[in-house]
C-alpha cells in the first residue's frame, strides 16, 4: 500500500505556543504551497517534535495532508497534517540580496488590505493573506494576565504529576496590537500581534534586562523601529482567530526598500 503524497510548504508563518488539552501546546502555523496557494497547518505541537522535524519559518516541508472534519476548522486554507510524516527540507531562505530568495516567493503572492481580507472572508472564507501597510502608526503594549486561565493551570499541573514531561510555557503578561493604516482606510486598524518571534525576544529580553517592561519596550523597538521603518518594505502575513472573523498579525515580513536604479 503506497503512503499518501506529501504537499511541499514554505513555512512562513509561526506563532507564539499557547496551551491545548490534547497536544500539551499548539503553534499556529502557515506558508505556502509550490502552486502558491496558502495552507494553516494545524494542530502542531512544534516544541514536542522530533528534532528532525522541528522545522524554521522560509524552510521547505513536505507532509501529509486531509481536511478538517465537518463541524471544525472550516476555513479555505486549514489543513490537518499528518505530524509522522513531516519531513524538513534544505535551510531556510536566505536574507543575503536584500533578501532576493525570499522575495522570489512572496511578491508573487497577492496582496490585500484588511478590508478586501474581510471581503474576501465573507465571500470565499478566505482567512490567511498578505497585507502591505500604507503607513504603521503604532506597537500598543497593553497589560495582560501574567497567568494562564485555570483550565489550563489545571492541566499543566496534571501533566506534571501524571503526564509527559511539560516543557516551561510562560504566559506573556503584555499583549502587542499594530496600529496601521491601508490604502482605502477610512480611519486606522488595530490588530494583535502574535508573531513566535515577539514572544520569544519578550522572554530573552525579559531575562536580560530582569524587567517585564523594559522587555515590552525592547519588543517595541524592534517590531515598531525597526521592522517598520521607512526603509523597509514591511508587509504583515495576516490571519483570522477560528471561529471568529478577526484578524491578527501572524508574521511581519520586513525586507529593505529596493531603491530604483536611474538610468540616465
Amino acid at each position: 500500500m503506497t503512503s499518501p503524497a506529501k504537499t511541499r510548504v514554505l513555512i512562513t508563518v509561526m506563532t507564539y505556543p499557547h496551551p491545548s488539552q490534547g497536544y500539551q501546546e499548539l503553534v499556529c502555523t502557515a506558508g505556502i504551497s509550490e502552486e502558491r496557494d496558502w495552507i494553516r497547518l494545524y494542530p502542531i505541537d512544534y516544541r514536542y517534535r522530533p528534532r528532525r522535524q522541528q522545522f524554521h519559518k522560509y524552510q521547505w516541508i513536505d507532509v501529509e495532508l486531509e481536511d478538517h472534519g465537518k463541524g471544525n476548522d472550516n476555513r479555505k486554507e486549514s489543513r490537518r497534517p499528518k505530524l509522522d510524516s513531516i519531513k524538513v527540507h534544505g535551510e531556510p531562505l536566505s536574507t543575503d540580496n536584500d533578501w532576493e530568495e525570499r522575495r522570489y516567493y512572496i511578491d508573487q503572492l497577492p496582496h490585500h488590505t484588511v478590508n478586501e481580507l474581510k471581503q474576501l472572508h465573507e465571500a470565499e472564507r478566505v482567512s490567511l493573506g498578505v497585507v502591505r501597510p500604507s503607513r504603521v502608526l503604532d506597537l500598543e503594549i497593553r497589560v495582560a494576565s501574567p497567568e494562564w486561565k485555570p483550565e489550563w493551570q489545571g492541566m499543566f499541573q496534571q501533566l506534571r504529576l501524571f503526564g509527559p514531561q511539560q516543557k516551561p510555557l510562560r504566559k506573556l503578561p503584555y499583549s502587542f496590537h499594530y496600529v496601521f493604516e491601508c490604502k482605502d482606510s477610512e480611519t486606522p486598524h488595530t490588530a494583535l500581534c502574535e508573531d513566535w518571534e515577539l514572544g520569544t525576544l519578550f522572554l530573552k529580553e525579559s531575562d536580560r534586562l530582569a524587567s517585564d517592561e523594559r522587555a515590552a519596550n525592547s519588543v517595541r523597538d524592534k517590531f515598531l523601529g525597526e521592522l517598520c521603518r521607512q526603509d523597509k518594505d514591511t508587509r504583515f502575513f495576516m490571519g483570522t482567530r477560528f471561529p471568529y472573523n478577526t484578524w491578527l498579525v501572524l508574521g511581519v515580513f520586513w525586507p529593505p526598500k529596493i531603491r530604483q536604479r536611474r538610468l540616465f
